[in-house]
């Protein structure tokens, strides 16, 4: 499925993509849970509980973008159509190794909490991603003003209002 079939299928959904007020609020608030989300991380990782490492890692980076969500007015609960509106949206003005590693992140997430596996993780590449992420992710927050916002949620209405 091509990125704006997908954008407007998800727009289709009770849950999916739907543009709301910006709320400065939330994005302080999805900001927070981000960073409680890394030291969630770290503490598991260092009790060596690394499914719960893994977890935190992608809510750390999937908050953040959802900080980002909310600066400019979109709603989203569906975590699949989340990332691909991220990648929609920001895929020119972030290295193409963060959307992979975002995607992978939920993944991997998914695979170590609901099915029996070991995994190895290299715990300190793990928490410069996801740092590297987020940092990243809060430069977009910061860089945006009235006219990226309203250009990012004429980009949104052009994908799900076909």
């Amino acid at each position: 499925m091509q990125d704006k079939d997908y954008l407007k299928w998800c727009a289709d959904k009770d849950k999916g993509i739907k543009l709301v007020a910006p709320s400065e609020n939330l994005v302080r608030a999805y900001l927070e849970k981000s960073r409680r989300a890394i030291k969630s991380m770290e503490l598991n990782a260092n009790a060596g509980l690394t499914e719960w490492a893994v977890s935190a890692s992608y809510y750390a980076r999937y908050f953040s973008v959802y900080a980002v969500m909310s600066k400019i007015g979109v709603k989203c609960e569906i975590h699949d159509c989340t990332i691909a509106l991220f990648a929609y949206l920001f895929g020119d003005s972030v290295p193409r190794h963060f959307i992979k590693e975002f995607k992978q992140s939920k993944d991997d997430r998914v695979d170590l909490q609901y099915y029996p596996k070991e995994a190895e993780i290299n715990t300190e590449h793990l928490f410069s991603q996801t740092k590297a992420f987020v940092l990243k992710v809060e430069e977009i927050i910061d860089g945006l003003n009235t006219e990226k916002i309203t250009a990012l949620r004429d980009k949104v209405k052009e994908a799900i209002l076909r």
